[in-house]
C-alpha cells in the first residue's frame, strides 16, 4: 500500500494529462471541470474533467477528451478551482442515534459542545427538559458525557442530578456510548438498588462504604437498560429522516452506515426505503443481539440494496471503551478502573465462546461480521473466532471495528487472514492525553496505527463513530495526518498518514470494507456517480489546515443532495 500511495503521487507530479475513457459516444448530462478531479484510481490519479450520464460515471480524463462527450443538453459545471472526489463511504457511524440527537442534550465538551463542568451539564439538561417538556415520569436524555473533560475530574453522580430533576428520570450517555449515569428516579424505573448484582462483563459503581449504585452504569450493565429508553415513533423516524440525512450530506456522505441496529430500527428504515424516502445509501448493521431474528431468516436478506437500504453484516461487540476504562488488555493499565479496581485490564463483554458462535452462525449464512474490539485481549478473540470458523478465507472480510490498541503480531494476522481494520483516528485529538494518562505514552502512541497497517499492504478504513465524535470526514483526515492530542501533544507521529492515504481510508478502502468498491469509492467509467465538491484539494497544501477543507456540493448518482436543489 505504502509503495502504491508513493506511486500515486509520483503520478500526480509526473504523469501526462491522461486519455479520457469513455463508457461510449452518446452525451452526457454533465461535465466536470476546471479543478482537481482527484479519483483516488492509482491507475490514473487525476483527470481535468468527468462526464456523468444517467446516474454513472462515463468518462474521466484530459478536457479536450471528456468535452467531446458534450451535447445539447450536457450541463458543464466549472469547478473554479474548487476539487472533486468521491463521495465519502462511511465506515462507521449510528444514524439511529443521529435521529434522536434533537431530542436530547448536547453534553459535550469543547469544541463539540459547551459543558466544562457538572453546573453547565445540568444546566444543558435543563434546557432540553424546557424544551421537549417531559411530563412527570418521562426521560430525559443527554449525551456526549466527557467526565475527562469537567473541571471536577470525577465521575458524575446520582446527588449531583437528584436536585434538578425530582421528577423526571434522567439518563446521561458516557461519550463512548458503552455506559451512562442515572439519576434515583432512572433507577427505580430500571430497576437497579443495592440488592442488584454486577453482571459477568458490567460495571456498576457503588458509592463509597456502601452496595448502593453511585450513578454510573457500564459495558453488560448498561446495554439491558439503555434498550428500555422509548423509542422513535414511525411519526418521528419520519419527520427527522430528511434532516438527518441532510447533516450526513452536508459532511460528503453518499453512503451511511447504521452500526448497531435493532429489530425493530431494520423495519423503519426497509419501510422508508420502500416508500423512497432515502436519498442516501444505508448500510444496517443488525446487533449481535439480534441474530436469532435476523440471520437465516426470509423477512430479512443480507447483500442489495432494496431502495437505497441494505442489511451489510452483523455487529458484533468484544469489549468496551479505552477512555471509559472498560477495554479489555492483555497488559493492565497505569490506572485503576471505573469502579476503582486496581490492577484493571478491563473485561470482555463476552466469553470467547460467545464471539465465536457469532461468527459461526453468520459464516454459515454468508453473513459479514463486523466486530468492535478496543484493546489487544479483545482483537485476540475476534482473531480466533475467525480462525475457528474459517481459516484464511479471504472471501469473508471480516472489519475489525476500532482496531484501537492492535498490536503489530496482530495486524500481521490480519494480513495473513484478510481482515479489515476501520481505524478512529479521532482518538488522538479527543483522547490521546487520557490514553497517555491510562496507558503510558508508548502505549498510547499505538493507536490506530494507520502507517504501520499501509506498510504491511492493509485496506483500511477510518471513522468518526458519530454520534461518539463529529460527523466530518475532513477532520478524520486531519486527525489521521496529524495525530495531535487537545494539549497538541503528538500521539505516535510514526503512524501519521499522507493526506491521499487517509482520503482512500473514507472512500475507496471504506468501499471495499462494505463490497461495493466495484461501484463506489473512486472515480472510474462505470461506476456510481456519488461526487464531492470541496472547496480546495484536501491532498496538496499543508496537513495542518486539513481539518478546515470544506464540503461544497454532495452529489449523488449524478443528482445534487447537498446544498438541497
Amino acid at each position: 500500500m505504502q509503495i502504491l500511495s508513493l506511486l500515486f503521487l509520483v503520478l500526480i507530479a509526473a504523469a501526462p494529462t491522461p486519455r479520457a475513457t469513455a463508457a461510449d459516444v452518446t452525451a452526457a448530462d454533465t461535465i466536470y471541470f476546471g479543478g482537481d478531479i482527484i479519483t483516488v484510481n492509482v491507475q490514473q490519479p487525476m483527470a481535468e474533467a468527468l462526464a456523468v450520464r444517467d446516474g454513472k460515471i462515463v468518462a474521466v480524463g484530459s478536457k479536450d477528451d471528456v468535452f467531446k462527450l458534450r451535447g445539447d443538453g450536457t450541463r458543464l459545471v466549472d469547478l473554479a478551482g474548487k476539487a472533486l472526489v468521491p463521495g465519502f463511504v462511511d465506515p462507521h457511524s449510528h444514524f439511529m442515534n443521529a435521529l434522536q440527537v434533537i431530542h436530547w442534550a448536547n453534553l459535550s465538551g469543547p469544541p463539540v459542545g459547551p459543558v466544562t463542568d457538572i453546573a453547565s451539564l445540568v444546566a444543558q439538561l435543563r434546557e432540553i427538559q424546557k424544551q421537549t417538556k417531559p411530563a412527570p415520569g418521562e426521560w430525559i436524555v443527554g449525551y456526549g458525557y466527557d467526565p475527562d473533560t469537567l473541571k471536577e475530574k470525577r465521575q458524575l453522580t446520582r446527588d449531583d442530578l437528584d436536585p434538578h430533576f425530582p421528577e423526571n428520570p434522567v439518563m446521561v450517555l458516557h461519550v463512548s456510548l458503552h455506559g451512562c449515569v442515572l439519576n434515583s428516579q432512572a433507577f427505580e424505573k430500571v430497576g437497579i438498588d443495592a440488592n442488584t448484582p454486577t453482571p459477568e462483563g458490567g460495571v456498576i459503581v457503588r458509592k463509597p462504604g456502601s452496595n448502593e449504585p453511585a450513578g454510573l452504569l457500564m459495558e453488560n450493565a448498561f446495554l439491558p437498560i439503555v434498550r428500555k429508553l422509548p423509542k422513535l415513533t414511525e411519526e418521528q423516524f419520519i419527520a427527522n429522516l430528511k434532516a438527518t440525512q441532510l447533516e450526513y450530506a452536508k459532511h460528503g456522505y453518499t453512503t451511511v452506515q447504521e452500526g448497531a441496529t435493532s429489530v425493530g430500527d431494520i423495519r423503519l428504515l426497509k419501510s422508508a426505503a420502500a416508500r423512497g424516502l432515502l436519498f442516501l445509501d444505508i448500510v444496517s448493521l443488525p446487533l449481535f443481539t439480534e441474530v436469532d431474528q435476523v440471520v437465516g431468516k426470509p423477512e430479512f436478506t443480507f447483500g442489495d440494496y432494496e431502495g437505497r437500504f441494505r442489511l451489510g453484516g452483523v455487529k458484533n461487540l468484544s469489549d468496551g471503551s479505552p477512555q471509559g476504562k472498560t477495554a479489555y488488555w492483555t497488559q493492565p493499565m497505569l490506572v485503576a478502573g471505573p469502579g476503582g479496581q486496581k490492577p484493571w485490564r478491563g473485561q470482555s463483554n463476552m466469553t470467547q465462546a460467545q464471539v465465536t458462535e457469532i461468527f459461526r452462525r453468520c459464516y454459515a449464512h454468508d453473513v459479514q461480521v463486523f466486530t468492535h474490539a478496543n484493546g489487544d485481549a479483545a482483537i485476540d478473540m475476534v482473531i480466533a473466532a475467525h480462525e475457528a470458523t474459517t481459516g484464511d478465507n479471504s472471501a469473508r472480510r471480516p472489519v475489525v471495528i476500532h482496531s484501537q490498541f492492535v498490536r503489530p503480531d496482530q495486524l500481521e494476522a490480519y494480513v495473513r487472514l484478510t481482515m479489515i481494520p476501520s481505524f478512529f483516528t479521532n482518538h488522538a485529538f479527543f483522547w490521546g492525553d487520557v490514553h497517555v494518562q491510562n496507558l503510558g505514552y508508548a502505549r498510547a502512541s499505538q493507536l490506530s496505527p494507520a502507517r504501520s497497517a499501509e506498510q504491511l499492504g492493509l485496506r483500511f478504513s477510518n471513522h468518526t463513530d458519530y454520534i461518539v465524535t463529529p460527523l466530518d470526514p475532513l477532520f478524520t483526515m486531519w486527525t489521521a495526518t496529524n495525530r495531535i492530542s487537545r494539549s497538541g501533544v503528538v500521539i505516535g507521529p510514526g503512524e501519521r498518514i499522507s493526506p491521499l492515504s487517509a482520503l482512500a481510508a473514507i472512500t475507496l478502502n471504506s468501499a471495499f470494507q462494505h463490497f461495493e468498491e466495484q461501484t463506489k469509492g473512486s472515480l472510474e467509467v462505470g461506476k456510481l456517480a456519488d461526487l464531492v465538491v470541496l472547496d480546495r484539494s484536501p491532498v496538496a497544501g499543508d496537513v495542518a489546515n486539513l481539518r478546515d477543507v470544506r464540503v461544497v456540493e454532495t452529489i449523488k448518482q449524478g443528482q445534487t443532495v447537498y446544498p438541497a436543489p
